[in-house]
Order: structure tokens, then C-alpha cells, then sequence
């Protein structure tokens, strides 16, 4: 998201960049080159669509962003033309083996197979459209930036420097958002967590993370600017975000400590004669009393392994005991 792709020559990597002026509006231009810039260079700025018809791609907006206009008649009705032209070009720049990575602006799901298969030529994936995209072909690019989120959040941090109040945006509820939702970050992060024993993580590769399991991940996707930001407002019940020499960390919130658990497990264990002879329900009535318990969190992979780091009790077997007091 903020780190600038290299070949590995160390040069900037060169982009072919193809927009469905079918499918996305001329207001994201701004925002396509901006973010563009992050991750290198263009080599071919390309909009394919029918221009004897209005569609918004104005003479003056494909000047000042230097894109080439491609003409694409519909000749059959009901038949998408500019899909073919694009995914011909596509394939045409492909074998002139002068770029490295390919920027696909639409929304349309139909142009997922042509991204499988530039990446299967090792070609970087750049997708961009809006937050509606099915999550067929945002899963299949290397990354996908939904414009109309980023849009907005620029809009909102330009308007707040100047002091103007709230931001007029637009109305986007009522569509369709196939944003990877916050529960599927919270779960990202604390697998990450777990697989470090439970410590605490650097705040750079819990980003390196999440940016490599959802391609569509940006903290701007959810009215953020930055991690750390994000992390402290929508997971503050189960992560906590600290600054340790000068280097920002995440590490598991829990209300839980690994003696208040044994405490416990003793007194489900008294209660039940002072044995329990199955694990499996020992389990069970942990997580009822504690939802969000997760034996990871303690350094465990399992309940037994848990319970035979106790003092007070000894496992036999599938079977639970308090340990005799002499």
C-alpha cells in the first residue's frame, strides 16, 4: 500500500494501465494516478469504450492525464466489445515483454480470467474499481484498491486540514460493499499473534499480513489513515496497539490471565467431584463462560497441552484431577 515495487534490477516497476470507461467514471482519475504513483511507473495509459456515446471520459480529462483513447463500436446488442479490446491489448502488451505489472480499472468480473493470467506470466496485478467488485476478481490480482473508499477518505483528510467541517460525500450505502470485513482482520491478526507463542508483533508485519492475505486490504477502506489509527478504534476490545523504542507493536488484550483460568478449571473440576473424565467437556464449558478464549493466546495448540502445564491438576489419559494436597 505505501511501499513502492522494485524489479530486481532495484528500477521502478513499469505498469500497463487499462481502464473500462464502460464501467468506472472519470471523477477516480485523480485518484488512479495517485495511487498508481505508489507503486511505479506508466508505460501505457489506455480507456477503451464506444466514444460516440457519452460516458463521461471527457477530451480535457484524457489530456491532462495523457491516456489514449481506444474506439470501440458495440456490434451486437447486448454484447460487451470494450471487454475484448481490452483483453487483446492486454495480451498484445503482455508478449512485448515491456512491463512488469498491469493496472485493470473496472468493476466488471468478466476481466477475473484475463487477471489470472497475467499473473500466471508473473505479471504484478493491480486492480481498481469500486467497492461493489465481486470478490472473484479482486481475490485474483495482486492487490485491488477500491476507488470510491479512497476517493472519499481523500476527500474527508483534504477537507479536515482546511477546517471545513464534514465532507459531502456520496451516498454509497445502498449498493452492494465487498470489503473484507473488520471480523476477518481481527481473526488475521490474532492467528499472527498466536503463531509469534502469543507475544507481541511488530505493527509493520501485522500490516505485511493483512496486505497478504486480502488483496483488497486499506485501512482507507474503512475511514482510516493508519494502521495503528484503525487497530485502536475497531479492535481496541481484543488488540492493543504500544510504542516500545520507538518502534510500534501489537500484542493480545485479554482481561484473562493464565492463573484466573486455572482457577477456574479447579473449581469445574471440584464441582464435578474433583474429576473430570472428559476433556472434550471441560472444553466445552470453557468457551461457554469464555467466548473468546483461545488456548494460542497462553502459548498452547490444545486443551491438554494447556492443562499439563498446571500446578494443580493432572491429566490421565482423556481424563482431568486435582492434584492431592500433602
Amino acid at each position: 500500500m505505501e511501499e513502492i515495487i522494485e524489479t530486481i534490477s532495484g528500477e521502478r516497476m513499469q505498469f500497463a494501465v487499462l481502464i473500462d470507461a464502460d464501467n468506472i467514471s472519470s471523477k477516480y482519475a485523480a485518484t488512479i494516478f495517485e495511487e498508481l504513483e505508489k507503486y511505479g511507473l506508466t508505460t501505457y495509459r489506455r480507456i477503451y469504450g464506444n466514444w460516440s456515446k457519452a460516458n463521461g471520459w471527457s477530451e480535457g480529462v484524457l489530456l491532462e492525464y495523457s491516456i489514449m483513447p481506444v474506439q470501440q463500436f458495440s456490434y451486437t446488442f447486448g454484447k460487451n466489445a470494450t471487454d475484448m479490446a481490452m483483453v487483446i491489448d492486454a495480451m498484445d502488451i503482455l508478449y512485448k515483454n515491456k512491463v512488469q505489472g498491469f493496472c485493470m480499472v473496472t468493476s466488471d468480473s468478466d476481466f477475473t480470467r484475463l487477471a489470472m493470467r497475467l499473473r500466471e506470466e508473473n505479471m504484478f496485478v493491480l486492480g481498481m474499481g469500486e467497492s461493489k467488485t465481486p470478490v472473484a476478481l479482486t481475490r485474483a490480482c495482486n492487490k485491488f484498491i477500491y476507488l470510491n473508499l479512497v476517493t472519499e477518505q481523500n476527500v474527508e483528510e483534504k477537507h479536515s486540514k482546511v477546517g471545513g467541517g464534514n465532507a459531502v460525500l456520496e451516498e454509497e450505502s445502498s449498493e452492494e460493499q465487498n470489503v473484507t470485513p473488520i471480523s476477518e482482520v481481527r481473526q488475521a491478526i490474532l492467528a499472527l499473534i498466536n503463531e509469534n507463542g502469543g507475544k507481541r508483533v511488530d505493527l509493520a508485519q501485522v500490516g505485511s499480513r493483512l496486505n497478504d492475505k486480502f488483496t483488497d486490504f486499506d485501512v482507507r477502506n474503512y475511514g482510516y489513515s493508519k494502521l495503528s489509527t484503525m487497530l485502536a478504534q475497531e479492535l481496541a476490545a481484543d488488540v492493543a496497539v504500544k510504542k516500545l523504542n520507538n518502534q510500534h507493536c501489537v500484542e493480545r488484550r485479554s482481561i484473562l490471565t493464565k492463573e484466573e483460568l486455572e482457577q477456574e478449571i479447579c473449581r469445574m473440576i471440584e464441582k464435578n467431584g474433583g474429576m473430570v473424565e472428559n476433556l472434550a467437556s471441560l472444553n466445552d464449558e470453557l468457551h461457554k463462560k469464555y467466548k473468546q478464549l483461545d488456548f494460542k493466546q497462553f502459548g498452547y495448540s490444545r486443551i491438554s497441552s494447556f492443562l499439563r502445564s498446571l500446578e494443580s491438576v493432572t491429566v490421565h489419559e482423556n481424563e482431568v484431577s486435582l492434584k492431592v494436597r500433602r
